[in-house]
């Protein structure tokens, strides 16, 4: 898809070549209509409230006894017909966020520039620039373009100048490239939309296609053909190290070629060596053996003598028994 480029006079300087991606889709209305109202919703504080019969200041005391008195029954002051009393289901504190995947979001802002494009209501200029805020100036350009009603402006990066110019003009607006949302989108009649936030808005929600960079790309450091050489040369060897003031200088005598020792002889390991010391020594002389001690001769047993038989005593019976 291509877009007339105006000059800020409203002539037309070219035709631009767009990404169709963003401004050449057919509009999803149910997903810019659920992504205006997740956004409202968002911009919602949620700190209105209200305080219930428990919150409210007074006393808790019943106000007169239930019966016996010809009146209405009452609980305490603090009740919502009173006057100073709580509110009955008042507005509590709370949140009003919503939430939307991002592919949701990329197609509604995309749904929205193309919707724009289709009914004419997008302009694009080639560049806006201001040396000093002038609202005049801004005027001049608006009427120029054929822009009579509310409008968008949208540059490519934040630009002080431009939003100094358009802040005291009613019904008008300056955003950069990377903050256009649904909400202003159509909130505002008009999109005055300068070339370079086209290829930011291309590069944000587009097809994916590279955009071209600008010509503001350093030429290449050339380094001298002597350092060049200097540092393609192979580094030289290191001089030896100088000794301290006050130090003689030791010379080294050549090394005297040594005959090869015989290879020293293994250490046995470390368990074998344990192992040694733990074996028990071997017996170097026998010790004799103590002598045996002889059983003691048991005496013989001697006989029991016999029990004496104690006579037996004769109980007088006394009268009346038997």
């Amino acid at each position: 898809m291509k877009l007339a480029v105006l000059s800020t006079d409203g002539k037309e300087l070219r035709r631009l070549e767009v990404d169709d991606a963003v401004f050449g889709i057919e509009p999803n209305v149910p997903v810019l209509h659920q992504a205006f109202v997740t956004q409202r919703a968002n911009q919602r504080w949620g700190t209105a409230n209200t305080k219930t019969r428990g919150e409210v200041q007074g006393s808790t005391k019943k106000i007169r006894m239930q019966k016996y008195t010809g009146r209405a029954r009452q609980g305490s002051i603090r009740a919502p017909h009173h006057v100073g009393g709580g509110t009955v289901f008042g507005p509590r504190q709370r949140s009003y966020a919503k939430d939307l995947n991002k592919k949701m979001r990329r197609l509604a802002i995309r749904s929205a520039l193309s919707s724009k494009v289709a009914d004419g209501q997008l302009v694009l200029v080639d560049r806006l620039a201001f040396d000093t805020p002038r609202t005049k100036e801004m005027i001049r350009i608006l009427k120029n373009v054929g822009i009579e009603r509310s409008v968008l402006v949208v540059t490519g990066e934040a630009d002080r100048m431009v939003l100094a110019s358009v802040r005291n003009l009613q019904k008008t607006k300056a955003l950069p490239a990377a903050y256009l949302n649904v909400v202003d989108m159509l909130n505002y009649n008009k999109i005055l939309i300068t070339e370079d936030a086209v290829r930011v808005a291309e590069q944000l929600w587009g097809s994916g296609v590279p955009v071209p960079a600008p010509d503001k790309a350093k030429a290449p450091s050339r380094k001298p053909a002597a350092k060049a050489e200097a540092a393609d040369a192979p580094a030289p060897a290191p001089a030896p190290a100088k000794p301290a003031p006050g130090v003689r200088a030791k010379t080294e005598a050549p090394a005297e070629e040594k005959p090869e020792a015989a290879p020293a002889p293994k250490a046995p390991p470390r368990r074998a060596a344990a192992k040694a010391e733990k074996a028990p020594a071997p017996e170097a002389e026998a010790k004799p053996a103590r002598r045996a001690r002889a059983p003691k001769a048991e005496a013989p047993a001697e006989a029991a003598p016999e029990a004496e038989t104690k006579p037996r005593r004769r109980v007088k019976k006394t009268e009346g028994e038997g």
